[in-house]
């Protein structure tokens, strides 16, 4: 039975208990029914461990240092022995560190396929399946109780960018910065976007059991997308968000019900571009208020709306210094992505429930969304959240080693490094130039896997299901797209302006190659039309006569139906 429930206590009376009263017996010379009535034993179980003593010690000396080395009923049968199991769960845990898990259906392939190749015997139902049953999959969790069944995707791109180049390379220009500018937790900010739709998810309800479909009201299927950027300071400060609505031209009610200080700007998709990233930096400097003499640092991802050669110069001239993630890095060091947007969307979520069920009959439009945002954004961006995101990504307090050696196991899949380098100022105040970096070079294949001491998975297993490796990966020519530097260097704006301008470039030819292409087939068709004029009318009066048969058909098929419908039934 798979949830079967022991209805009494035999078999479980402590070892130590039936060594008390079998010594008593043996060499107190007292009677089993009187010692197994004293400590609560059944009289057949106490004479049965009697006599096994007696069986074994040939005199009194030997009996009274015995000791039993297993007391009550056996365990069932076990196909992998405790050794075997551990060593699954070791591989298990192994190929999950770098973000290739295997399913419960696998892992019962797995368990059939090392059975069979260690010889081990096995139900006939095994055999006929070709894998592991359900019940030993059952049993193997419950006595593994560290290894959940769950599910959260991670794309590629993130899974191998997230190395440990590209994150010391990080480190070390905030460091750098840190040093010489002397800057304090409460001058570190993090800038970032979120979209909100008018389409939530709701919480989980309580129905009747009997219900095979829930249905929860949410506002409309189609959805709208608002952008909304927040800022935050690793001592826990917030400034008001700034909105960006899918509507034109821009409305101040459209914030009129959100938080004290919100801006916002309008974008036909409701995105965030180079002007409204302007925008924004004035807010920003508003209500932060950096100088040069009192620099602030701010802390950004590679988004192309980010890299606004006129927002970049407008923050160097009131003393905002721009130090960008790594490419697909933000994941773990940004701090708004750690702490803050994760809690922010479930109370979003509950915040909308709330707003349906006291507004019903009505939908959630786009203009509710700052009332929404009014609600769930002090919920989630309390001070101890922010802190706990500068904290875990190792931004402040400053902590390079705040990732450990197992956190990089899934870029070993495919080694890939980021090419930025440690930029050099104008006045060569503030940073030096990493010499002798030699950017052609691709990180060394280093088998990650065999830092983790506490893992040594049987080989058997990686014998029968191999590890993922893939070989080294070869950079490829990437067109509009940063790394991480500081963009404070006119030399960094200088290579950002000609990446931009060959993008330019580049859209321009092929919009030109499109316009040469139309206007040649415009010649083509005139030419056509201009040589054979004679067989362009012939098409037309043929195509004409073919459409007046085909109605005569139609008139005449209708005109049989009638008359058939007039003629009596023979």
């Amino acid at each position: 039975m798979r949830t079967y429930k022991r209805k009494t206590n035999k078999g479980n009376i402590p070892k130590n208990i039936i060594e008390f009263a079998c010594k008593e017996v043996i060499l107190e010379g007292k009677s089993v029914r009187s010692s197994a009535a004293k400590y609560n034993i059944s009289f057949k179980t106490l004479h049965r461990y009697v006599n096994k003593l007696k069986a074994v010690g040939k005199d009194v000396s030997q009996i009274s240092n015995i000791q039993f080395t297993h007391v009550g009923y056996g365990k069932s049968h076990q196909i992998l022995n405790d050794t075997e199991e551990i060593a699954l769960v070791e591989y298990i845990k192994r190929i999950a560190d770098i973000y290739y898990d295997i399913t419960p259906k696998e892992v019962r392939k797995l368990a059939y396929q090392f059975a069979i190749k260690n010889g081990n015997k096995i139900r006939d139902s095994w055999n006929e399946n070709k894998i592991a049953g359900e019940d030993w999959f059952r049993g193997f969790l419950k006595r593994n109780n560290n290894l959940p069944i769950r599910l959260k995707t991670t794309s590629l791109s993130r899974a191998t960018s997230f190395n440990k180049h590209n994150v010391n390379l990080f480190f070390t220009n905030l460091k750098t910065i840190c040093n010489c500018l002397r800057v304090k937790p409460s001058d570190i900010w993090n800038m970032d976007e979120i979209g909100i739709n008018t389409v939530h998810t709701p919480d989980r309800v309580i129905a009747r059991r009997e219900m095979k479909q829930l249905g929860k009201i949410i506002s409309t299927e189609k959805e709208t997308l608002v952008t909304m950027a927040v800022a935050v300071s690793a001592i826990g400060n917030m400034i008001p968000p700034f909105f960006i609505f899918p509507r034109a031209p821009y409305k101040d009610h459209f914030i009129q019900e959100g938080p004290l200080g919100s801006a916002g700007d309008v974008n036909p998709f409701g995105w965030m571009e180079e002007e409204h990233f302007i925008k924004y930096c004035q807010h920003f400097v508003h209500h932060v208020k950096p100088s040069k003499e009192k620099p602030v640092l701010l802390l950004l991802d590679n988004h192309e709306s980010h890299l606004s050669i006129e927002a970049l110069d407008y923050l160097k001239e009131n003393g905002i210094i721009v130090l960008s993630f790594p490419y697909n890095c933000s994941h773990k060091l940004q701090p708004l992505d750690r702490s803050v947007y994760e809690p922010l969307k479930n109370y979003i979520n509950t915040a909308c429930d709330n707003w349906l069920a006291s507004n019903p009959g009505k939908s959630l439009s786009l203009y509710h969304i700052s009332e929404i945002i009014k609600t769930a954004l002090p919920l989630a961006t309390t001070s101890i959240n922010i802190q706990a995101g500068f904290r875990i990504s190792g931004i402040s307090p400053l902590n390079e080693n705040v990732f450990p050696d197992a956190e990089f196991l899934e870029s070993n899949v495919i080694d890939r490094e980021d090419t930025s380098v440690i930029i050099k100022t104008e006045n060569d105040e503030l940073f030096s130039v990493q010499e002798n970096v030699d950017l052609s070079v691709v990180q060394e294949n280093v088998d990650f896997l065999s830092i983790k001491k506490n893992i040594n998975p049987s080989s058997v297993y990686q014998d029968i299901r191999h590890l993922p490796k893939v070989e080294l990966y070869q950079e490829k020519k990437r067109t509009c797209k940063r790394t991480n530097a500081i963009y404070i260097d006119s030399l960094e704006k200088d290579a950002l302006m000609e990446q931009k301008l060959d993008c330019s470039r580049k859209k321009n030819r092929i919009s030109q190659e499109g316009t040469e292409i139309e206007q040649k087939s415009k010649t083509i068709r005139k030419e056509k039309s201009k040589e054979n004029p004679s067989k362009r009318k012939h098409s037309l009066i043929e195509k004409v006569i073919k459409q007046k048969n085909f109605n005569k058909i139609n008139s005449s098929s209708s005109r049989m139906r009638q008359i058939m419908k007039c003629i009596p039934y023979i």
